[in-house]
């Protein structure tokens, strides 16, 4: 048996490695395991691969060999290709020769299904069977795109990280796909081991006396569209004020790798105004690293994954900024944002007015957040999850008023749920569907 992994992350090729060593792809004799990396930045070749990434020494052993899926198909961008359907056993022949694969029986496991370079491999070896594994909040959200059944029915789990233990992931599940967590502790413990050359780093970079006790965390929303980069950069301002707020003097902010410099500069002023040590790290350190170096009292961010992960791997005391004006402005409604921007709008406390340094209790959150999240969920892929509409009908009838910020009156409206109201009929006469069927009525009375 072949086991073909593929990671587009530093992060994913952990998640994996921690779903192996915690026996999830069976033992190891008689298999040959590969890791196929890919990078689908929008320039891949100024960035640096997951496989020459410090750390990614610690994850090597448990593979027998390593390949570049972007060297593979180049000049194609790993991203934005898939082999045409009459092409792909072509592409898998082609791949078998290339890896010395033979005729042997192989298995994948890749990240989203939903797109390339995980939707490509799966059309190429069209008969193997299928692990999808998710690494974020996405996975309690719904599927995005439309899944053809040739390749759903060949999927056999979800593996996906418990950071909200007992919220169960819709990913995949309207094709009865099953869900299952990879072990935190076993994640934690791969975590450690590539952040030991980045812990290094940051035994270099700050100073043991005084070290930062808070860390901001940067997402480049303005990247995906969500908002403006002057608007992002008034975000990372209100985190630091809001750290400031709660007694913090030393402060850390991780930005994205993608961030502009600018961001910096404008933090520092406030910095300075505030009587705040600021150090910027903008050295290629996981977030988790820093928090398992660091130890702080709290994190801040926005509606990244890694405040879970510092809540649920380290029981490090989160909080939010921003999420009310993301929950305006997020478009379309089935954005795959949603489902994480929800959870952590409704399970953290918000950073600028609530008191802060307690650890979350996640023990309490899934009750809270399994009926909201469904009710999201099915608001953003009726059709995928129809079975949901009375469950989230009964459940909006009671809860609505406190939870009305997570839905849109006029999606409510579509889907006949308790605060839709009515249909305006100048929304009516504008879709699509009403202006063709006037059409043809018009059209007949002209021929009658």
């Amino acid at each position: 048996m072949i086991q073909i992994f593929f990671s587009a992350t530093q992060y994913a090729a952990a998640t994996v490695t921690a779903a192996i060593r915690a026996g999830q792809f069976g033992p190891r004799e008689g298999v040959r395991r590969i890791l196929v990396v890919s990078n689908t930045a929008a320039v891949p070749e100024v960035g640096t691969p997951l496989d020459r990434m410090a750390g990614f020494e610690k994850l090597r052993p448990e593979f027998d060999e390593v390949h570049s899926w972007n060297e593979f198909i180049s000049p194609h961008h790993p991203a934005g290709w898939s082999p045409r359907a009459q092409d792909a056993q072509l592409w898998e022949k082609a791949v078998r020769l290339a890896w010395g694969l033979g005729d042997e029986p192989v298995e994948i496991a890749c990240e989203s299904i939903q797109a390339n370079p995980s939707r490509a491999v799966a059309d190429i070896f069209a008969d193997s069977p299928i692990h999808v594994y998710a690494d974020g909040l996405m996975s309690y959200g719904p599927t995005r795109n439309r899944i053809p059944h040739g390749m759903s029915s060949r999927i056999k789990r979800v593996l996906h990280l418990d950071l909200v233990p007992g919220l169960r992931p819709m990913l995949l599940s309207e094709y009865g796909v099953q869900p299952e967590a990879v072990p935190n502790e076993a994640m934690v413990d791969v975590l450690a081991q590539i952040g030991e050359a980045g812990a290094g780093l940051l035994a270099e970079l700050l100073p043991a006396d005084n070290p930062p006790t808070a860390v901001l965390l940067g997402q480049y929303l303005s990247a995906i569209d969500l908002i403006s980069q002057d608007e992002e950069e008034q975000l990372h301002i209100r985190m630091l004020r809001a750290a400031a707020r709660a007694g913090h003097k030393d402060v850390l902010f991780k930005p994205h790798p993608s961030a502009p410099s600018v961001y910096n500069d404008s933090l520092e002023a406030v910095a300075e105004e505030l009587g705040v040590r600021l150090t910027v790290l903008n050295e290629p350190v996981l977030a988790e690293t820093v928090f398992a170096f660091l130890k702080p009292k709290l994190v801040i961010g926005c509606f990244s994954t890694a405040l879970m992960t510092a809540a649920a791997f380290y029981g490090i005391p989160v909080a939010r900024v921003g999420t009310e004006m993301l929950l305006e402005r997020i478009t379309p409604y089935e954005n795959s944002n949603r489902v994480p921007l929800t959870i952590i709008d409704a399970a953290l406390p918000d950073a600028e007015h609530a008191e802060l340094g307690a650890p979350l209790e996640l023990a309490g959150v899934a009750e809270k957040l399994t009926p909201l999240v469904r009710a999201v969920g099915y608001c953003m892929q009726s059709r995928k999850h129809h079975a949901l509409h009375d469950e989230t009908a009964t459940w909006l009838a009671a809860h609505l008023t406190e939870y009305q910020r997570y839905f849109k009156r006029r999606r409510l409206a579509s889907l006949r749920l308790p605060g839709g109201g009515q249909v305006r009929a100048q929304a009516l006469r504008r879709h699509p569907a009403v202006r063709r069927a006037v059409r043809r009525i018009r059209s007949t009375t002209r021929q009658g």
